[in-house]
Formats: C-alpha cells, sequence, structure tokens
C-alpha cells in the first residue's frame, strides 16, 4: 500500500487541492464540489482497510491508482 503522501500527489494530480486541515486530518476538495478527508501521517504507509476507503470516498478505484 502507499503512504500517505503518494495518494496526496495521486488526488492533487487528478483535480484535488488541499483546502485546510483539521486536526491530524488534511482536507482535500474537488473543483465538482466533492470532499474527501484523509490523516495527515506523511511518512507510514496505510494499511488496505484505511487506504481503499479512501480512494473510494474520492470516486477512484485502485486500478485507476495503479496506472498513475
Amino acid at each position: 500500500m502507499p503512504n500517505a503522501r503518494e495518494l496526496v500527489r495521486f488526488l492533487c494530480a487528478n483535480g484535488y487541492a488541499e483546502t485546510r486541515q483539521a486536526g491530524s486530518h488534511l482536507i482535500l476538495k474537488h473543483p465538482d464540489g466533492q470532499n474527501t478527508c484523509r490523516p495527515n501521517t506523511s511518512r507510514e504507509r496505510y494499511t488496505k482497510g484505511l487506504f481503499m476507503p479512501i480512494l473510494r470516498d474520492a470516486g477512484f478505484t485502485l486500478e485507476e491508482f495503479r496506472a498513475r
């Protein structure tokens, strides 16, 4: 599984922008109004149980992430 920085890089390359931080969570927003939130752990790798819901919430599949 990727680390948090790789996931943010992928989301930003696909239209999301970092809008704010609430405590230890980073909030990203897409121009179409969709928001997603992720824990701000820049060096740690996400577990599958945390990575997949964040990716689905943002509207992407694992195949799209791997094809980046």
